[in-house]
């Protein structure tokens, strides 16, 4: 429990340093002079390192398990360097790669945290991942409304480089905390086996389906948090202080979702909290579009924070269900690359609309892709309960979600749910008794 507990709080000062980017990008799009299109691609170069070092932070997790704390510690000094080179960036092409940078932090820190609790509550595994969810949903929480209030007082320029101070001594106290936690794990996984199981990952149809719907959310979910500052600031006029109270209300129902979700998702199914979570959210998305500024405004924020993090959660741990327990974080970066090439150039595509349409259209966008992400989730492959004999020899059928081992001779589920060795055999999986399938 205390891997669990130091993992949540450093996830809540990584999301501290990923929720500054929406609360200090009205500051910088001003005063830079920067277009809509030029916004779009400041999230998107972030999200496209942080995309494209996801499979290989994942592969350097699973390969490397005792340097763990090294790993998860220089993802805090990354951010905090990034963020101290944005804040002396005084033009656009020297704020986009400083920008980049700060994708290099999440692409540390969330294989190897991931991976680390999914093998240690493999019988767990959707509550654990939330209750580390419920640390990203803290700092999503404290920190736009802490940014807000600072940038009263500070100038953003000011406030960034500040952020290198903070962001060095939690990397030496995590890295310390750390310390003793791996020293027991086993040697590094063979890399013919390794890339073996990477493979049976890939050919798996409900691996396919999620990673497809969480690319959609994340484009869905990446737009908003692009233009949902600028909408907020320029067409409604709200203060700094005031936008990050409301980025704060987008995550802060978080704290009480994903926990819940976390359980419902291990006791009934992934897919039976997926699918109507990420509805309910594309409907959000376009009443946002629509909602009066006030109170209906933030109720519909509020409201959106109750599916907009945790929601990403439960669809790794589906992938996490299928994947060996030596590609745990690999499982994790393949996930992450995967939806990326869907995810990073949303945020352009919606400055493309927003310059035709307006920035209502945003939102419009937003929804669109919640609802199909939805419609794709329903066809993720449900597993028939196997048959399996009794002492007695008489066969019976086995509640899935009881399920500890498919076997072999259960041709459906063998597709759907087991592993295979490198005959093709069906084989038990190693990461805990809960059902691979990620449906319900």
């Amino acid at each position: 429990m205390f891997l669990l507990g130091i993992l949540t709080g450093g996830h809540t000062a990584i999301h501290w340093f990923q929720q500054l980017f929406p609360v200090i990008l009205p500051e910088i799009k001003a005063d830079l002079q920067l277009t809509d299109l030029q916004v779009g691609s400041l999230s998107t170069a972030r999200e496209a390192l942080s995309g494209g070092l996801a499979l290989p932070a994942g592969f350097l997790a699973d390969t490397f398990r005792r340097q763990m704390p090294a790993i998860l510690a220089a993802s805090l000094a990354c951010s905090g360097l990034a963020y101290w080179l944005v804040g002396l960036s005084s033009a656009y092409l020297w704020v986009l790669p400083a920008m980049a940078l700060v994708g290099v932090g999440t692409a540390l820190w969330h294989p190897a945290a991931n991976a680390s609790l999914s093998t240690r509550f493999p019988e767990r595994r959707g509550t654990a991942l939330a209750v580390h969810g419920v640390g990203a949903s803290v700092g999503d929480t404290v920190g736009p409304l802490a940014v807000g209030a600072l940038l009263l007082l500070l100038s953003w320029r000011q406030l960034l480089q500040l952020h290198l101070i903070p962001a060095l001594l939690l990397t030496a106290l995590l890295w310390k905390g750390l310390g003793g936690l791996y020293s027991q794990e086993g040697p590094r996984a063979n890399l013919r086996s390794y890339f073996m199981d990477v493979g049976v990952l890939l050919r798996r149809p409900n691996v396919i389906v999620l990673i497809l719907a969480s690319g959609l959310m994340g484009m869905g979910r990446l737009s908003t948090l692009t233009f949902l500052p600028i909408y907020l600031r320029e067409q409604l006029g709200y203060s700094p202080f005031l936008l990050g109270f409301h980025v704060m209300l987008l995550y802060m129902m978080g704290m009480v979702s994903q926990p819940l979700m976390g359980i419902l998702s291990d006791k009934f199914g992934r897919r039976a909290v997926l699918v109507p979570g990420m509805a309910c959210l594309g409907l959000l998305y376009f009443a946002l579009a629509w909602a009066s500024s006030g109170v209906q405004l933030g109720l519909v924020i509020a409201a959106m924070g109750l599916f907009f993090y945790g929601l990403g959660n439960i669809t790794m741990a589906g992938v996490m269900d299928v994947a060996g327990a030596d590609v745990q974080a690999t499982s994790w970066g393949l996930m992450s690359v995967l939806s990326h090439l869907l995810t990073t150039p949303s945020p352009m595509i919606a400055g493309l609309i927003v310059s035709t349409f307006g920035i209502r259209a945003a939102f419009l966008y937003a929804s669109a892709l919640l609802l199909l992400a939805a419609v794709v989730l329903l066809y993720v492959p449900t597993c028939p309960d196997p048959v399996v004999e009794d002492a007695s020899g008489a066969g019976r059928r086995r509640d899935r979600r009881q399920l500890t081992r498919v076997p072999a001779t259960h041709p459906e589920s063998a597709d759907c749910c087991t592993a295979r060795d490198a005959a093709g055999n069906s084989a038990p999986q190693a990461n805990g008794p809960k059902t691979p399938c990620a449906s319900g």
